[in-house]
């Protein structure tokens, strides 16, 4: 699955034990701009070093996996957790969102007068 949005938070590496650690980030995703989610995505491992060249501001393109899991507390009831397991980033420009502008030819004078150059055929 992928999602693209602007980077709202990032946390430090987070060490959970000597062979496990992981990185937060959340994701500004607005599909409707008037109401902008923010959703928490994670990696970890090897993958904490995804967020290290990315700020807050950002515009990225997450590629991550949907991960649930069932969790049954000492009375027995269940609770189910889901993580957004992130696998790799694509940073995607302009922190402010605007793309790059694109290149056009230089402005004519159309108002001048018609010389020995002109080669138009009208």
């Amino acid at each position: 699955m992928e999602v693209k949005g602007k980077v709202h938070e990032i946390s430090q590496v987070i060490t959970v034990s000597e062979k496990f650690k992981k990185r937060e980030l959340i994701l500004e995703y607005a599909e409707n701009p008037t109401y902008p989610e923010y959703v928490k995505f994670e990696a970890v491992q090897d993958k904490v070093n995804l967020f290290d060249n990315i700020k807050v501001g950002d515009n990225v393109e997450l590629f991550f996996n949907l991960r649930g899991r069932p969790w049954t507390d000492k009375t027995g009831k269940t609770s189910y957790f889901n993580t957004l397991s992130v696998w790799r980033l694509t940073p995607l420009g302009a922190a402010d969102g605007a793309s790059a502008a694109p290149e056009y030819a230089t402005p004519v004078d159309i108002s001048a007068a018609p010389g020995d150059d002109d080669d138009l055929p009208f």
